[in-house]
């Protein structure tokens, strides 16, 4: 399969496309009518526990790339929290992964919570209320969070072109990506124990900011991530379910102990697969040809993995992930952000896109695959968890067809609320538009080109470049073509 040959669903009206998932055999949930105003699912209330939630939209946290150097938000940064408010989403999941720590950061632009940023991430929680009230009338039922995160082995802290991994295991694929040595050294047990008392101060900071709840990030490959696939690790952060999961039991007291009456959020990567690489034999001029598993016998079975068949890593295996959250229930975790993969080895799986970045490969399979992968693993998870509040992710490659699917989903349970991400970054309003019965902004769907994600590998800060008037018309936006004809 190649991008060429991949059927364009921007192309496509309603009976086309339904055609089109019953010629992929793929069980998406479709509603042909939008249902608008209070009676659409997606302006649904959802009051549990603690949570007086006012729609099911939500926005989901992101890697920001256009900080100070010292953490603190720029223009660019402020403006995008304020398109995070006029979305309408009640459901704020961070809007941006925050580092607990400088070297923990992903890139030298990432925000960072700490004492000296604390008043600047206060005046980004303040004009997302106020550009969401201009929006909706009120922030009644808003619920805003902060995503914590250490980047572990992706961590570029200092220099874009300058990875300083820290990593829990060796990985026989990832660590080759690297170039890391053999005798490359691990986090001790020290420094795990150093990185979850910034996890504890961190989360007071946003406390003291008036947050709602910290999400404590366990996807995309990330610390929190990696910890849960530490099968090989020796010691008390490692091996055994318990002391893999040991890093979020002892985030999780700290906090509880620090921050009475904030909430604990976890968005985690559920499914996962091998690393994917751009097929060598079919590349040509270093182009990106098809993606293509690395899949060797000698990594058989694979122990390096997080809810995949470790006799086929290809493959989907939910078992420890739902012992993940029965373990979220016995934490009171109430709040799950449901994703898959990572944007570094298998973006296909993690971000479904027609176009790939510029270091990526060919989507190896139609992306309305890998969104009702992300969908029917949350059906699943929803299923067997349901007083578990659960956003899903992965429906920005709907385009135009999002806002059926995502109605269709919320009204029959397969989650609770329909996160978006790049789609924020073109169209903020989209789903609340589309609730309102608004005529949709088809020039403002993001068709998935995934500059986003380009830009920032070049250097260039966060948002969407081909659509988007404020970056299409600016230099950036010359800097990034210059980028990637290199």
């Amino acid at each position: 399969m190649s991008a060429g040959a991949i059927l364009r669903i921007g192309c496509l009206k309603d009976v086309g496309f339904q055609e089109h998932l019953r010629a992929l055999d793929l069980q998406i949930p479709y509603d042909p009518q939008l249902v608008t105003g209070a009676r659409s699912p997606l302006r649904w209330p959802l009051e549990r526990g603690p949570f007086k939630i006012g729609n099911r939209i939500a926005v989901q946290p992101m890697e920001g790339w256009d900080a100070t150097p010292d953490g603190a938000p720029s223009e660019n940064t402020v403006r995008r929290w304020q398109r995070f408010g006029r979305s309408g989403g009640k459901l704020i999941w961070g809007g941006e992964a925050v580092a607990v720590s400088h070297e923990g950061r992903a890139n030298p632009n990432q925000l960072l919570v700490s004492p000296r940023t604390q008043k600047a991430l206060a005046h980004l929680r303040t004009v997302l209320v106020s550009e969401h009230i201009l929006a909706t009338g009120s922030d009644d039922g808003l619920v805003i969070g902060l995503q914590l995160t250490h980047s572990g082995r992706y961590c570029r802290p200092n220099e874009h072109s300058c990875p300083e991994p820290r990593i829990l295991y060796h990985h026989p694929l990832l660590d080759r990506r690297l170039k890391l040595p053999p005798d490359y050294p691990l986090l001790s047990d020290g420094e795990i124990e150093s990185i979850i008392e910034n996890f504890h101060w961190a989360a007071y900071l946003a406390w003291q900011l008036g947050f709602d709840f910290v999400d404590i990030k366990h996807c995309h490959g990330y610390l929190g991530h990696e910890f849960l696939s530490a099968h090989t690790r020796e010691g008390r952060y490692g091996g055994t379910f318990a002391g893999r999961t040991r890093f979020l039991r002892e985030v999780v007291q700290g906090i509880r102990s620090l921050c009475p009456g904030l909430h604990i959020g976890v968005r985690l990567s559920a499914i996962d697969t091998v690393p994917f690489q751009s097929d060598p034999s079919q590349s040509v001029n270093g182009k990106p040809a098809i993606g293509v598993a690395e899949t060797r016998q000698d990594i058989i079975p694979y122990r390096w993995g997080f809810g995949v068949n470790p006799h086929d890593p290809t493959e989907t295996d939910l078992s420890e992930p739902e012992h993940f959250l029965s373990l979220l229930e016995e934490l009171g975790i109430q709040l799950v952000n449901i994703t898959a993969g990572s944007p570094y080895y298998n973006p296909h799986i993690q971000r479904p896109a027609l176009y790939p970045p510029s270091d990526g490969y060919l989507p190896p399979e139609d992306p309305l695959v890998g969104v009702a992968r992300q969908m029917e693993a949350t059906r699943r998870l929803k299923a067997r968890f349901p007083n578990l509040l659960m956003v899903g992710s992965g429906y920005t490659y709907l385009q135009d067809f999002l806002p059926n699917v995502a109605q269709a989903a919320v009204r029959e349970g397969w989650v609770d609320f329909v996160g978006l991400g790049r789609m924020v970054l073109s169209y903020p309003e989209f789903l609340w538009e589309a609730s309102a019965g608004t005529r949709i902004q088809r020039k403002l769907v993001c068709r998935t080109f995934s500059d986003c994600t380009t830009a920032p590998r070049n250097g260039l800060p966060s948002g969407c470049y081909p659509l988007d008037k404020y970056y299409k018309e600016s230099e950036m936006a010359e800097k990034l073509k210059d980028a990637k004809k290199r």
